[in-house]
């Protein structure tokens, strides 16, 4: 498994090692003590899986303290792009945001530490994607920033998403002040 730095601290991505023949495929993704030799410890207790169809953009959504989140992102089938915007106040990043292209074929997972908001935009129909949590989903806790914020200037790949109504009135970055 390679572990790779994205030049954002604490975000990083991973791409296993995938073993083919004409079967199929086999992968380990995820090992406890290999994550950790990688530079990742997170003790996970929750997974999630969506399904979606092509053009679904959700987020950019996160969970306030003491309920934050580190997250372990794939993709099972299909493909996203997946985004993330650190929120840490004293990081120098922050402000700025990640995309990595995610899709069932090239099985690479991203690791989002706690102080992130994340969002992904499909990128074709009948996607399924999986996440791993480090802490249990709080609604109370539950936060977003608008998706298109012309401060962040994320380019989602999409075209005329389908969102949420929770997305849709999400606050501005500039409106936003960070938890973390």
């Amino acid at each position: 498994m390679d572990f790779i730095a994205t030049g954002i601290e604490g975000l990083i991505v991973v791409e296993p090692k995938v073993f083919k023949d004409s079967r199929g495929y086999f992968f380990e993704s995820f090992n406890k003590k290999i994550f950790e030799q990688g530079g990742i410890i997170s003790q996970f207790v929750q997974d999630n899986q969506s399904f979606s169809q092509k053009n679904v953009l959700r987020g950019l959504h996160f969970q306030k303290p003491p309920y934050t989140q580190a997250k372990l992102v794939s993709v099972i089938q299909g493909a996203v792009l997946d985004v993330v915007v650190d929120l840490r106040k004293s990081s120098q990043t922050y402000g700025e945001y990640f995309s990595l292209e995610l899709t069932g074929e090239n099985k690479k997972m991203l690791f989002i530490p706690e102080g992130f908001a994340h969002g992904f935009a499909t990128l074709q129909d009948n996607t399924i994607f999986s996440y791993k949590c480090s802490n249990l989903y709080n609604k109370d806790s539950e936060a977003s920033i608008l998706w298109d914020d012309k401060t962040l200037n994320i380019d989602w790949q999409i075209k005329n998403p389908i969102l949420s109504e929770k997305d849709l009135i999400a606050p501005k970055f500039n409106q936003f002040v960070s938890p973390f």
